[in-house]
Parts: structure tokens; sequence; C-alpha cells
């Protein structure tokens, strides 16, 4: 396998960089040493989106036809990577990277002209609908209710879980049309404004973002809410469908610069604190695990090159993907360990978020987002479908069980 970019890729990561360097501004890198999810306050999150439409890159990933990069898979690989290394803020993926191949497929022509072009401006942020109370990982079972009206249909339930519904202008969401034959088969899929009469929004408060009006995930509730015949997407019941294809967006990524990222915090950490007045850094046990987890972050990185060598030759990443999912997430959990594990004592004070305020951290200037962070990625292997969805998937197409 040869690991060395061509020239072209080579000044495509300087022309990332370049991007970087100005875009993501002394503002957004404040707030980005806040966050404990990822997300900003949305007046910055949007700043950040339209930089990049500006430039060009908004949904890279998106067909040229729709305002796509056209770019390769390894300037897709490289555009990742240093935007992870980085530190930079994610794209809010709810409405670019999940609603949007799902309407480009199966939503109506009024849907496309309606929606593709305010998605990626940013001019309207989606999130999603999927998860309710008793029915997760069983998402077949879900039983919010989508009657019909005749000239419109009601909603009645609610949905949980949900990220950044408190920034959002409109949720797609999978509800019931019907009880008849296999629960998969009276599954709709219906895009819903926010503002919509009877739909309330529920923060749930986290360990990790203690403070109400900056939380990651929320409740929303519906009560009798109408929307128009043509909020449909597809046909009805077939919604089932429609989800299958949108997690096929939802998983995978490239996780080993954002890792390397994360350990050199973590040995940063080490490097600075002090246990029975030796440096965490100095412990030999420490130090094997340090040395343990950037083994498993280099096979993580070969693992992520051999997946895009078959995509730049065309071919099907295959299984490899839920097992990138699978190992990236475990190690994603891992390297917040060791952080705070370093961190010790430091990483326990309670340091509400308060976006803009001048009030010093308590203790070091890392501190406030190890704790949180640590308790915040334990979702991650349980999220896109979870740890042990991905081995059955690996364990079927792999190992023919």
């Amino acid at each position: 396998m040869d690991l060395n970019f061509a020239a072209e890729d080579e000044a495509f990561r300087q022309e990332v960089r370049d991007f970087l360097d100005k875009a993501f501004d002394d503002e957004l890198r404040a707030a980005m040493k806040k966050t404990r999810a990822g997300y900003m306050p949305k007046h910055l999150h949007i700043r950040w989106q339209k930089a990049l439409h500006e430039k060009g890159w908004a949904t890279p990933h998106w067909p040229v036809e729709y305002g796509g990069c056209g770019w390769t898979p390894t300037q897709k690989y490289i555009f990742d990577a240093e935007m992870s290394a980085a530190g930079a803020p994610i794209t809010i993926p709810f409405g670019p990277r999940m609603l949007a191949p799902v309407l480009m497929k199966f939503g109506s022509q009024k849907q496309k002209d309606e929606f593709l072009p305010k998605i990626q401006s940013s001019d309207i942020i989606f999130c999603q609908g999927y998860s309710e109370p008793g029915s997760g990982s069983d998402l077949a079972s879900l039983k919010m209710k989508c009657e019909d009206k005749g000239d419109h249909w009601l909603l009645n339930g609610s949905k949980i879980w949900t990220s950044v519904a408190q920034y959002a202008d409109w949720i797609f969401c999978l509800v019931r049309t019907s009880n008849e034959g296999k629960p998969q088969e009276g599954i709709s899929f219906v895009l819903v404004p926010m503002d919509a009469d009877g739909v309330t929004v529920d923060p749930i408060i986290t360990a990790d973002l203690p403070e109400k009006g900056y939380q990651e995930v929320n409740q929303v509730f519906f009560e009798d809410v109408k929307i128009p015949k043509e909020n449909m997407v597809g046909e009805p019941n077939k919604g089932w469908t429609y989800a299958k294809y949108l997690l096929e967006f939802e998983r995978g990524g490239t996780y080993s610069q954002g890792l390397k990222r994360g350990m050199e915090k973590v040995r940063q950490i080490a490097s600075e604190e002090r246990e029975f007045g030796e440096r965490v850094i100095d412990d030999p046990v420490f130090r094997k695990k340090m040395a343990d987890a950037q083994s498993l972050i280099h096979a993580m990185e070969f693992t992520e090159l051999r997946v895009l060598g078959r995509l730049s030759q065309g071919q099907n990443p295959g299984p490899e993907s839920s097992m990138i999912k699978c190992r990236g997430s475990e190690l994603q959990q891992l390297v917040s360990e060791l952080a705070f594990e370093a961190a010790g004592i430091k990483q326990a004070p309670f340091q509400p978020l308060k976006w803009g305020s001048n009030e010093p951290p308590i203790g070091p200037e890392w501190a406030s987002g190890v704790g949180p962070r640590m308790y915040n990625y334990r979702k991650v292997s349980i999220y896109a479908g979870s740890n042990e969805i991905q081995r059955n998937i690996m364990a079927k197409l792999v190992l023919g069980l």
C-alpha cells in the first residue's frame, strides 16, 4: 500500500489549512475549547457553517448536480482529517449528511427545491426524530401516531434524545401510519416545522452539560400537530426503507486524526499533573496505557487509509465501515478515559458553561472539559447503530455466521 499522497492532494491539504487559519478564528477556537459535545451557541455554529458555504465546502459529499464539490475520496479524507486535527467545529449533520441524501433519492421535486438549497446555506437547521421512550435500538416499535385527516396529517407522540432540537427550525420524523402487518411496514417519514402549533421542546440536562440552554439532547412532544400532506417524504408506510438508507450516511467517518489530537492533550495533561509528587507521565503503568492506545490509533489510521485506497479505485468499502465505526468509537472512549485519569481530581470541579463569560476557569484552562467529555463519550458506542449491531454485521459479512 502506497501511503504517500500525490502532489495535487498535498496542495489541496494546504488549501484546507489556509482556510482554517482564516475562518476558524479566535472566537470560534475559544468556543470550541468550552464545548463538551461539539456544539457551540447557534449563532457561532451558523457563522462557521456559512463560512464553509461561502467557500463552497458546506456539503462536499453531495453530488455535483446538487452543489457538491466533486472531490475525490482522497480529498474528502484530507478535508475531514484536517478539520479534525485542527479541532474545528462539526457541521450539524442532520440536514446535510442525513436528510439531504433521502430527499435526493426519495423526495418530491418540490421538497428538493424547497429544502436542499436552504440546508446547504444553513438557512434551515434540521434535527432528527427517531428514538422514542421505549423505542431506541428497537426503532421498529415506535408509536408516534400520524393520522390521515384528509387534507392534512395529525401527529401525536414524542421523540427523545433529540440532539440540538433547541436550535432546529425543522425536524424529520419516523411516525406510525399503520398498525397492520410487520411493525416496519407501518412507518412513514415526515418533515415538521419546529414552530408548528403543538410542538414543545423539553431539555434533557445531562451530567456533562448541566446548564439549561446549552444542553445537547431534548425530548420533543407533538400534541395534535397538523402538517400538510406534502410534508411526507416518499410514500406512506415506506419510511423504514428511507430510514435504512439514511443510516448508510450516518455511519462511518474519519477518526484517527481526532484521536491523535486527543492523545496530544493526554500527553500535555500527564506532563503537567503530579500524583504523589511525580508527574503522571513518569508512571510506567500510565505510560504503557498511552503506548497501547497510540498503537491502536496507528492501526486505526492504516485501516482508514486502506478503505480510502479501495474507494479511490471505485470499490465498495464493505464491512470495514462497521469496523471503523466500532473501533473508532471505542478509541474515542479510551482516549477520553486516559485524559480523565491523567487529570485526577482536576477533572471534577463543577463549572457551569457560560458562553461569553469572563469568569476564570477552575484549575487549568483544560480542566472544565475533561470530565464532561468523558461522560459524554459514553454515547458514541450506541448512536448510529450500537457497537453490538456493528459486530453482528461484521460476523455476518466477514465470518459468514
